[in-house]
């Protein structure tokens, strides 16, 4: 007699096929493994250093023995931090009390949709979206609404199109600004008009502004700082982008005081607290922080303009300038066929690795999404070798779209 192994349903929620977004990326590691001069432009891990400041904030915080557990809420010093931020940038005063701690934002936005919505209960979410929200979208059970953003416009979140989504059933809308993978902004009219709309038909607005501090044109407005009303609004940040702590695993929610207490219930209940001594280090990285970030946010401007000129010279791409994040979008047709296209002969062919669009929605289907999180001799590098990429192919792909126009002329 044997044992039958039985599964939730959760975990088979969870088990879905994701090949569509890191195959590329998991090719890429296996070419570096075998000897391969790899250049990857996959991952939105910055590759600077956490600032040397804040390492020895988190080593005098050890030295003082702040090893222990931590109250689910979040460390007081840090949760004032983040108030003293939300006040000084919003219409709105905010309290520590309104402030609950995760380990990152993802896990914010999970503990969040697990206290509001039920299995079935539907989510409005834009798209392309990021790639992390797949999981804990699956784990919840959700109902996701897909509203796509409009590529022509930069990848710009209209408004209109979200409202015509939200019915009765609708119990939220999870919205990204800066977005990722675009770097698409809301402006404060637009979030004050969201806002209100689903103010008024009893709809909870979940706003993810983790790329906050990592903006170009113009400064980031929260939705906080934009509603009329919070009873409905729940903001997300975290401290990994903008301050290169990404292993730190810090991030937290701002939320109405009735929520805060099922937030706190639900960390206590799975994380239970994070750590005490990183707490106190992102605590002393938020009151101490403008000169590290304007440093690393010129550099990724820098990035940016670079690629977006390059791509632009490159015969059959283009690419819009993002006003925040981490990545370029290029478009790549009708030159390839897809995103998805493009990037597996660039790997296979040139090893450099890019992100099919298509991984984030499918009105990403025609491009692939570049990070900004290498140094400028390397992008340049890979630029090069992407030029070498489609000149090798351009012939046979002219022959392709002559074909393909020639069949439109006779239809």
């Amino acid at each position: 007699m044997s044992f039958k192994q039985r599964f939730s349903d959760l975990a088979g929620r969870l088990n879905g096929d994701d090949s569509g977004v890191w195959a590329v990326s998991d090719k890429a590691s296996e070419l570096q493994m075998a000897g391969k001069d790899v250049i990857k432009l996959c991952v939105g891990d910055p590759d600077f250093d956490t600032p040397a400041p804040i390492h020895d904030a988190v080593a005098s915080s050890l030295k003082a023995g702040r090893t222990h557990y931590s109250p689910s809420q979040g460390e007081l010093e840090l949760r004032s931090a983040i108030a003293d931020l939300e006040t000084r940038t919003s219409r709105h005063p905010c309290s520590p009390e309104d402030v609950v701690i995760f380990p990152g934002a993802t896990n914010a936005l999970y503990t969040i949709l697990s206290c509001l919505m039920n299995t079935g209960d539907e989510l409005i979410v834009p798209e392309p979206m990021y790639v992390g929200y797949v999981g804990f979208l699956a784990a919840v059970g959700v109902k996701v609404k897909h509203v796509p953003l409009n590529s022509e416009r930069n990848f710009a979140l209209e408004i209109d199109a979200i409202k015509a989504c939200i019915n009765s059933k609708t119990k939220a809308v999870l919205v990204n600004t800066p977005g990722n993978p675009a770097g698409n902004m809301m402006t404060r009219e637009e979030m004050a008009e969201l806002a209100l709309f689903c103010y008024e038909r009893n709809v909870w607005l979940i706003c993810d502004e983790v790329y906050s501090m990592i903006t170009y044109n113009r400064r980031h407005v929260s939705m906080r700082s934009a509603a009329t009303s919070l009873d409905n609004i729940i903001m997300v940040d975290g401290l990994s982008k903008s301050h290169a702590m990404s292993g730190w695993r810090i991030g937290w929610a701002v939320a109405p005081p009735a929520l805060v207490p099922h937030l706190v219930n639900f960390a206590g209940a799975t994380v239970f607290g994070c750590t005490q001594f990183v707490q106190d280090a992102a605590a002393w990285a938020l009151r101490h922080d403008e000169y590290y970030m304007s440093l690393m946010r010129e550099e990724y401007q820098r990035r940016r303009d670079f690629l977006v000129e390059r791509f632009n010279q490159m015969e059959g791409l283009s690419c819009q300038s993002p006003d925040a994040g981490m990545f370029v979008m290029v478009k790549v047709c009708p030159l390839f066929t897809s995103g998805k296209e493009f990037a597996e002969g660039l790997v296979d062919t040139q090893f450099v690795s890019v992100v099919p669009g298509e991984g984030f929605g499918p009105s990403a289907k025609e491009f692939v999404r570049v990070t900004l999180a290498q140094p400028v001799e390397i992008l340049a590098d890979a630029c090069d070798r992407i030029e070498t990429y489609i000149k090798s192919v351009k012939p046979s792909l002219e022959e392709c779209v002559v074909d393909d126009s020639q069949k439109l002329k006779k239809a």
